[in-house]
């Protein structure tokens, strides 16, 4: 009879836990936690105004200070074509936003000595040792360049793949010849699974060196992969056991197969569906091979927020630590030495160096955007976006599906959300 009354008990407690997990964070107004509602109330506005104008169908902006939430915002429309409103609920693709996610799912390894960041990832996926690189060679004549294959000088790095200078690409950003090979041999079009990712790129050249160029690329797709042999595990049934159910990140996944959550997924305008060369807005209501670790992933603004609020805090939330602190500070810390060129496209933009998947604030100026030296960021193809300001005890997160319009509204949202800041965070 104890037994089972202590299983009752223990039932019951897990029960608890799990609904104090899932539950949302904490809310305050503005002025508690040294924001200006008046302030806050212009951005509101002025994204109304966009929405009226029919710049953006919809977006969600949620502002957390002092690990509690000043502004949920709800606008505009889920789906335009249905004319749905916009609900906190929503399910947004996230793309890029899931690299941070795939990106502490290594470290979660790191720390407990499965990897290390200086070991070659030929370590575990052979098939990524003794690459060639591609180097353009131009005709003297004027005629088009040609690609001449080159050795590389040393095997890519788990560093390199969670900084981005793996010397692996990304075939829609951008049109040099090693570009073009990605495109032309479409790596991902057909939603392969991780390990036959794998198999693709190991034909093609690199675009660069190893650790000698930040790039953009498919680098945490393969980080992804090498999450699944190391744990042999699928990279979301790793993400899911360690980081999303730990969280409360219910929403959060690759596929949205639950028909009763399908109506939940936010759609852009039918003319705003390109995140770039040969590459279109998914459906996630389908399941396929692969799970994406660079850009597959979907989730709610309300789970991104709980994701940001345990880097915030130093990698733990709700009584569930995922990270240890150092290892949070030492992923937040920019990983990019003078050595290593900026790239063509080097989206983490003046004044930002970049860390272990996050783009990290070198300079409190440079950059034209407002922000604090140590803020970290990300953002997705669709329209999402993120940043986490340690300085200020703060974090946004930003949803809406609107490619053409992703990057206009990262300086919107920064300039307009510092300008509520009214006081300092206590030292």
């Amino acid at each position: 009879m104890k037994a089972r009354a202590a299983f009752l008990v223990l039932v019951w407690c897990l029960l608890l836990s799990t609904a104090a997990a899932a539950q949302s964070l904490p809310s305050a107004k503005p002025e508690e936690v040294g924001l200006s509602s008046e302030r806050l109330g212009k951005l509101t506005a002025r994204l109304k105004a966009d929405i009226e104008k029919g710049v953006i169908p919809g977006a969600i902006v949620l502002v957390a200070r002092h690990g509690k939430i000043a502004m949920f915002e709800t606008l505009g429309m889920l789906n335009p074509e249905a004319k749905a409103p916009m609900t906190r609920d929503a399910i947004f693709r996230i793309y890029s936003m899931s690299k941070p996610i795939t990106s502490v799912a290594a470290m979660i390894l790191f720390e407990e000595g499965r990897l290390a960041l200086n070991e070659p990832v030929s370590k575990y996926i052979p098939k990524l040792g003794g690459l060639k690189v591609g180097v353009e060679k131009p005709d003297p004549s004027g005629g088009k360049p040609t690609l001449e294959l080159v050795p590389s000088q040393r095997d890519m790095t788990i560093q390199d793949l969670l900084r981005h200078t793996s010397g692996l690409t990304y075939g829609f950003f951008g049109n040099t010849l090693v570009k073009k090979m990605y495109v032309d041999s479409k790596v991902w079009n057909d939603y392969p699974s991780n390990a036959e990712l794998i198999d693709r790129l190991a034909k093609l050249p690199l675009a660069n060196q190893p650790g000698t160029t930040w790039d953009y690329s498919h680098s945490t797709d393969v980080l992804g992969r090498l999450v699944e042999v190391i744990t042999d595990k699928s990279l979301y049934e790793f993400e899911k056991a360690r980081v999303l159910d730990p969280l409360g990140m219910k929403d959060t996944s690759f596929y949205v197969t639950d028909k009763s959550k399908q109506d939940r997924i936010v759609e852009p305008f039918p003319n705003d569906r390109s995140i770039g060369i040969d590459a279109d807005f998914n459906d996630p209501r389908v399941a396929q091979k692969w799970e994406s670790g660079g850009g597959g992933m979907v989730g709610t603004t309300m789970d991104y927020a709980r994701f940001a609020q345990m880097l915030l805090n130093g990698g733990t939330l709700s009584g569930k630590r995922i990270l240890g602190p150092k290892t949070v500070a030492f992923m937040t810390a920019d990983h990019l030495s003078a050595s290593i060129a900026p790239g063509p496209l080097y989206l983490p933009g003046p004044g930002f160096g970049f860390g272990l998947g996050f783009a990290v604030r070198k300079d409190a100026g440079v950059s034209p955007l407002a922000g604090s030296l140590g803020e970290f960021n990300w953002g997705g193809a669709g329209g999402t976006f993120f940043w986490i300001d340690p300085k200020e005890d703060m974090l946004v997160v930003f949803m809406m599906q609107a490619p053409k319009q992703r990057v206009p509204y990262r300086a919107v949202l920064k300039n307009m959300i510092y300008a509520a800041v009214t006081k300092p965070a206590a030292r």
